[in-house]
């Protein structure tokens, strides 16, 4: 997990500063600076729609008694897509219109459903450990609310 974070946090800035030269260097500095512009105000525009689509989902679906799976992960995914979309650069952008895009969503749903599931069973499979930073342990108190 620490080389995962490495990698965004160093890595994926080097990587959007790279994508952009490259993009500018094609079309031009203006032309990328308004490329990045318009993303960005689309990007708004659509994680503000979809975002309302997701919560009438959610209050339709708790209303009516069933379990909002499907509307608790589309809104998790238009939340993490509207934050990359409002990361300037190119890539975040592609994944952010993934996330968000109510097209291309089903496909992110199903991903991060694999996701979630692969480290369930790599958790079932270890058996339930405590954490690393030690057991967890349950004091039981006196009247006197002393251990």
């Amino acid at each position: 997990m620490p080389i995962l974070l490495l990698a965004l946090f160093v890595g994926l800035p080097i990587l959007e500063i790279f994508v952009i030269i490259q993009v500018g260097q094609q079309i031009g500095a203006i032309p990328t600076l308004l490329v990045l512009i318009f993303e960005s105000l689309l990007g708004g525009w659509l994680v503000r729609r979809e975002g309302r689509r997701a919560w009438e989902a959610l209050r339709t679906s708790v209303g009516s008694g069933q379990l909002p799976a499907r509307e608790l992960s589309d809104a998790a995914l238009i939340l993490v897509g509207g934050t990359l979309l409002l990361t300037p650069g190119f890539v975040t952008d592609v994944f952010g219109f993934f996330f968000v895009l109510p097209f291309t969503r089903p496909f992110a749903r199903r991903l991060l459903a694999l996701v979630v599931a692969r480290r369930a069973r790599a958790r079932m499979a270890r058996g339930y450990a405590p954490s690393r930073r030690g057991t967890h342990q349950i004091h039981h108190l006196d009247d006197d609310g002393r251990r």
